[in-house]
């Protein structure tokens, strides 16, 4: 029951008045990237969703977009700015998933949706991730978040779709709250950001 109607209901919701309340810091956000950084303000790409249907998902930009001499962009190291690492410590980047969340593309708790190029890489377990809406934060998130390796991610992913209660979903997102405040996991050993996922047997 919890995991359909009233997870939506809820999402809904709470994610209205989020969007509500924080508008003055999002106003101010938007601000400062158009000065920082430029146009454009948000970050937009397609990914797949719940049964992997694809969507666009927002995100405050935290790069910029030089290219190197041959017009390709450089790389994610080279392009985030000091003011893009605030953002992405903080997880300012992703409030304008709360506009996803209105939508129905996402939920606040679930696996967070990734690139829609990962697709063929999964084994058929790691696929199950796909069998709920992706979240703002979830199981991995509280768990290590980029700091972990993708086996123990998607590990966290799968099992968080086996069992889904208003309770589990409180305790993350209260965990959620701490690791942010901490700023734990943010990027792993070998990158600013977080590693690419080139599949389970390389």
């Amino acid at each position: 029951m919890y995991s359909n109607y009233l997870k939506r209901v809820l999402d809904f919701a709470l994610s209205l008045v989020a969007l509500f309340v924080l508008s003055p810091l999002l106003i101010v956000i938007c601000g400062l990237i158009r000065l920082k950084l430029g146009s454009p303000i948000f970050f937009k790409q397609q990914r797949p969703g719940k049964n992997e249907v694809i969507f666009e998902i927002f995100k405050f930009r935290t790069m910029t977009n030089f290219k190197d001499r041959n017009g390709n962009l450089l790389s994610d190291e080279l392009r985030l700015t000091k003011f893009g690492e605030f953002l992405r410590s903080t997880s300012i980047d992703e409030l304008p998933e709360l506009i996803n969340i209105l939508k129905g593309d996402m939920s606040i708790v679930g696996p967070r949706p990734l690139l829609v190029k990962y697709l063929p890489l999964y084994n058929e377990i790691q696929h199950r991730r796909h069998l709920v809406k992706p979240g703002l934060t979830g199981l991995a998130q509280i768990n290590g978040r980029n700091a972990i390796t993708w086996e123990r991610k998607f590990k966290y992913d799968v099992e968080y779709t086996k069992k889904i209660t208003f309770i589990k979903d409180c305790k993350i997102v209260l965990m959620t709250v701490l690791k942010v405040v901490q700023r734990e996991g943010i990027s792993s050993k070998t990158s600013s950001t977080m590693d690419e996922f080139k599949g389970n047997n390389l």
